[in-house]
């Protein structure tokens, strides 16, 4: 797989899925003013991970205009036990950079499980996605959407409901579509 495919089969995700289901309802907005930077990183190991992460949390400190990104990292953390280990590493980074509070890193995965689900359960097709990424968000950014949409405490519990009602198969189709796209 390229750069390029890696890119293609997460924007379609993002388009299909997080936009499509309406999973993240700022996320439209700036998918159309062309404001989501994707990155693939070449990365083989966490250290290397990590370098990648201090650099596009650089660039976003450096390029206002962008405003999200997403570090896909196919090369590295496979296993999900091991990404969500490592996004302690992560947090750590951006306390360690003195930007806490200005940036955040959210988490996404092929085989993501939240804490307390059954791994095969539909609610976690939330957070899952063709490959391993981390998304870095402006804070700020993030409070002003937060703060215009109403009922913002009911997001969590209208996309477990949407996946529930959409079902494992149909969602494992959907990233299955996504993945077999780049080929």
């Amino acid at each position: 797989m390229n750069e390029s495919q890696v890119v293609s089969a997460t924007r379609q995700w993002v388009e299909e899925v997080v936009v499509g289901y309406n999973l993240c309802p700022f996320a439209k907005r700036e998918l159309v003013k062309n404001r989501v930077r994707f990155v693939v990183s070449e990365a083989e190991n966490e250290d290397e991970l990590l370098q990648a992460l201090q650099s596009e949390l650089q660039r976003l400190e450096d390029e206002p205009d962008v405003e999200t990104t997403l570090l896909i990292h196919p090369g590295v953390l496979q296993d999900f036990l091991a990404y969500n280990e490592f996004l302690d590493a992560a947090d750590a980074l951006l306390s360690y950079l003195e930007l806490e509070g200005v940036f955040q890193v959210a988490s996404f995965h092929p085989d993501y499980q939240f804490a307390g689900t059954d791994a095969g359960a539909a609610e976690n097709y939330t957070n899952r996605s063709p490959y391993p990424m981390l998304h870095l968000l402006r804070e700020a950014s993030l409070e002003a959407a937060i703060d215009h949409y109403p009922d913002v405490d009911g997001i969590p519990d209208r996309n477990i409901a949407l996946m529930n009602e959409l079902g494992v198969e149909k969602m494992r189709t959907i990233l299955k579509r996504c993945t077999d796209a780049e080929t």
